[in-house]
């Protein structure tokens, strides 16, 4: 492991630490807004990860659980879920006790190859150095398995601006390695790295200060501009899927 690496384990561990008592309004999921936004975000993940009841699955950057428990509620699967920060899984092991969670570090998973029907997460990939995570995933996973992520759009206005200004970076509570993903170049790596069946697909325009009375007017104006070719590339988030 490099030096560089060990300082981005390092940073991720005190970012864990520092906002481990409103870590789900750091990420935006307390809102009314963002509740909306994460239950449809855990759908889309049991979606295209097309995750099933009894199927072996690994959550990445599981942070307090929030969507470790929610992909359990829909599935039914076996989740295994793991974080850099100890702080984080002491809050997720409280409110999920029918999940496993573990600490480790996404870039050097600690499983077995060909481990794992499904690997997935929610936010997680953008703090890590995408080839070394990669590479692990597509290790752990089983042939055949599939990685389902939903990550931030670089191509978001806002997005472009709080991962590339570092004061405005700091303010809003990015550790200081996170980046975005950009949508091309990252699918170019996965092709790459080996997995097959590829799709990225820009979702979500529904701000998660967004007030209560005008969520369903917002959220259902978005649903028709990801549908709008150009325009969706500005979504606030991707959802990406692969196959080994």
């Amino acid at each position: 492991m490099t030096d560089q690496e060990k300082k981005r384990i390092q940073h991720e561990i005190e970012h864990g630490k520092k906002i481990s008592e409103e870590a789900e309004s750091v990420w935006n999921w307390s809102s009314p807004a963002g509740q909306v936004r994460a239950d449809r975000r855990a759908r889309l993940l049991v979606r295209y990860g097309e995750i099933r009841k009894g199927e072996q699955v690994l959550e990445i950057g599981c942070g307090t659980g929030l969507f470790s428990g929610k992909v359990f509620d829909l599935s039914g699967a076996d989740i295994t879920a793991m974080d850099i920060s100890e702080d984080l899984l002491s809050q997720a092991r409280e409110k999920y006790p029918q999940i496993k969670f573990e600490i480790g570090d996404a870039m050097n998973l600690n499983y077995n190859d060909n481990h794992f029907d499904v690997v997935f997460g929610s936010s997680v990939l953008h703090h890590l150095n995408y080839q070394l995570s990669c590479n692990e995933i597509f290790r752990v996973l089983k042939k055949g398995g599939r990685m389902v992520f939903a990550e931030p759009n670089m191509i978001n206005p806002q997005i472009l601006i709080q991962k590339n200004v570092p004061y405005i970076k700091e303010k809003l509570g990015d550790s200081p390695d996170e980046s975005a993903i950009i949508r091309w170049s990252f699918k170019k790596l996965l092709l790459e790295t080996g997995f097959t069946e590829v799709e990225i697909i820009p979702y979500d325009f529904l701000h998660p200060i967004t007030p209560k009375p005008l969520i369903n007017f917002v959220n259902g104006i978005g649903k028709v501009v990801e549908k709008i070719p150009v325009l969706k590339e500005i979504a606030g988030s991707v959802i990406i899927a692969a196959t080994k």
